[in-house]
Formats: C-alpha cells, sequence, structure tokens
C-alpha cells in the first residue's frame, strides 16, 4: 500500500464556482504511482468548499452561484453570526450544504472521473482569501 499526502495552497479567487481539477492533480504528481485506490481531498475552511460537477460549460459554474444565492440569501436579520460582514453566515451554510471533503477512486495513475466531471472549489466569500487543501492518495 501506498499513501501519499500534500498540502496545496490555492490562490484567493473571487466568490463563484472554480474549476481547480488540474491543480489538485498538479499538487500531487504521485497519484500516477497508484494503479487502483483513492484521492480524498479536504478543505480546511468552514466558508469555502468542494464539488464535483460539470467541467466543460461555464454556465453550469455560474448557475450554481446563483442558486445558492436564492436559497442562502444575505442580509437574513435572523442571522446571528454576522460579525464578518452579511456574506459570513450565508458562507458557512453553503459550505454545509456542499460539504468540506471529497473522494475520488484512482485507476491507472489518474484520478476516475467521467469525461464531463471536475473538481470544483466553491467559494463562498466576496474575500475569502487563499484556500488550503490537504490531498491524500492511497493504493496499490
Amino acid at each position: 500500500m501506498k499513501i501519499y499526502q500534500q498540502s496545496l495552497r490555492l490562490k484567493e479567487r473571487k466568490r463563484g464556482f472554480h474549476l481547480i481539477t488540474e491543480e489538485v492533480t498538479n499538487g500531487l504528481p504521485e497519484i500516477s504511482e497508484i494503479d487502483k485506490g483513492s484521492c480524498q481531498i479536504f478543505i480546511q475552511h468552514t466558508s469555502a468548499s468542494l464539488t464535483i460537477n460539470e467541467n466543460a460549460d461555464p454556465t453550469v459554474r455560474k448557475d450554481f452561484e446563483m442558486f445558492f444565492n436564492k436559497t442562502v440569501p444575505e442580509n437574513d436579520p435572523d442571522y446571528l453570526h454576522d460579525e464578518e460582514g452579511p456574506d459570513d453566515m450565508p458562507a458557512h451554510l453553503k459550505a454545509a450544504i456542499l460539504g468540506n471533503s471529497l473522494t475520488i477512486p484512482i485507476r491507472h495513475g489518474k484520478l476516475a472521473l467521467g469525461i464531463w466531471q471536475g473538481i470544483y472549489l466553491c467559494e463562498h466569500r466576496d474575500y475569502g482569501g487563499p484556500r488550503n487543501l490537504v490531498i491524500t492518495a492511497f493504493g496499490e
């Protein structure tokens, strides 16, 4: 069994949904040494999240942002946690809905994503700053 782990610091991005598949695979090139296994990606933040979805049409990412802004609106007077601005509590809720971790199979040294699948960084803050990931790959 081989186990590899690497921390990856992503550059600051504007609010929205961003493809980071290539950054993840470049961040842990040892994935290529695993024939069968798994890759786990964890984001170390509470106001950004990870998901897998459409990697070709950028309007999908815009529609994701529109949907989550409608579903979890800012400036809700019922939110108690608002010291960091009107996007703070909604960002935590969006991150909780989408999640902080992904597990992707590794097959023949590559992430076994479908042809139209990509890894998204979901940035829920207007000014979230750089984001940190921990990537762990293991297998034979």
